[in-house]
């Protein structure tokens, strides 16, 4: 019986992770639905680019970012360059020639990161609202326009976009991983309609400027920042109609060295905020952090109970037994994953248990760093296709 109670406690676990807190978190909103109030008011905006060694794309992230639908004396662009060596300080210059103040060249030496390059740009924005883009984010052409019509809402202090890969001949994770950005896109519209979405893009975020509050260099600017606004009592929403295109990263080693940096600096995060995690503070909002990130990081442990437990009431009776052989279908298809993703015939779908093992995976290591007090703030830029 022990050993039937943990199999289903850790069954339930798993379970509620991936398929019971999405299916409350629609039928709660179903009942609060706390909508956004939209207008296109066309407040100042200052985009912000942190960039160390991008001149291959930072032209052209540049000049997608000045060319918005939107009114040219109402958006400028600062471009940190973060211990650069390569020509992005040279190309930023010339596009300062070609459009005057409407883009700003900050140089930030020795190199300390993002999240130092963050707070230093925003001492010298002007802007009502701050937007956040990677130096090889291309936006739709009305991208902003649409992310900061939701300011009109009082309530709402933070928005976030939707992230859409470029690259679908990219590697088996980086196809994972846009099936799982579908997946989180859908979680983060139904809790913007409970309160606010747990967790941002990164790459297509605003703030008002106001809320901005600097953060540690080792901290997670697309955890951190949402989580400050939260504690200003200010809601974050998702708006799908402000759309990001990204490459997702070709190599598979890549993909998986950034899931465990992400899932390292978030698990600092959540460390640093554990104030948040108080019920007593706000219910809602601590349920739903717990739901989606904590339990979500640690869902690696439950999932190794299931097959551990699965393994010794595999006889018990016809569903644990095919229950078994699932997984272990499961399991041995996420093994050969590398090499049945060479085999231009397999279908991606047979190949999506890789990328959630994958996926786990770097949330053990990220556990196991931090467990050793490990923290990561410099690192080299992503790589597309």
């Amino acid at each position: 019986m022990l050993l039937e109670a943990g199999f289903w406690i850790c069954f339930g676990l798993v379970f509620y992770v991936y398929v019971g807190y999405p299916m409350l978190v629609l039928i709660i909103g179903q009942l609060i639905f706390r909508d956004v109030l939209k207008t296109d008011t066309y407040p100042e905006v200052t985009i912000v680019i942190a960039a160390f060694n991008e001149e291959q794309d930072i032209k052209q992230t540049v000049l997608n970012k000045i060319l918005q639908d939107y009114p040219h004396d109402r958006l400028k662009v600062i471009v940190i360059s973060d211990g650069s060596t390569d020509r992005t300080d040279q190309i930023v210059q010339e596009l300062i020639e070609r459009y005057g103040d409407r883009v700003s060249l900050l140089r930030q030496e020795p190199r300390q990161g993002k999240t130092q390059a963050l707070n230093m740009a925003v001492t010298h924005a002007t802007g009502e609202i701050l937007v956040f883009s990677d130096a090889n984010s291309m936006y739709a052409p009305d991208a902003v326009r649409k992310l900061v019509r939701g300011f009109a809402d009082p309530e709402v202090g933070y928005i976030t976009g939707h992230l859409i890969y470029t690259n679908p001949l990219g590697s088996v994770l980086s196809e994972g991983s846009g099936i799982y950005m579908k997946y989180e896109s859908l979680v983060r519209k139904m809790e913007t309609r409970l309160y606010s979405v747990i967790g941002v893009n990164g790459g297509i975020d605003a703030i008002r400027c106001g809320l901005y509050t600097p953060m540690g260099a080792d901290q997670l600017p697309d955890f951190v920042l949402p989580l400050n606004v939260v504690e200003q009592n200010k809601r974050v929403v998702y708006e799908p109609d402000a759309k990001l295109y990204e490459p997702a990263l070709a190599l598979e080693v890549d993909e998986f060295r950034m899931r465990v940096r992400v899932s390292l600096r978030a698990i600092w995060a959540l460390y640093d905020k554990r104030n948040l995690l108080n019920p007593f503070r706000n219910l809602m909002f601590s349920w739903q952090l717990f739901s989606h990130k904590v339990l979500r990081y640690g869902a690696f442990i439950p999932l190794i109970g299931v097959l551990i437990f699965n393994i010794f009431i595999v006889n018990k009776n016809l569903f644990y037994f095919t229950f078994f052989w699932l997984q272990l279908l499961s399991y041995s298809f996420a093994a050969l994953g590398p090499l049945l993703s060479r085999i231009s015939t397999i279908s991606s779908n047979l190949l999506m248990p890789y990328y959630f093992v994958v996926l786990n995976l770097a949330s053990a290591v990220a556990c196991w760093k931090f467990l050793n007090g490990q923290k990561m703030v410099i690192w080299k830029p992503r790589v597309g296709n």
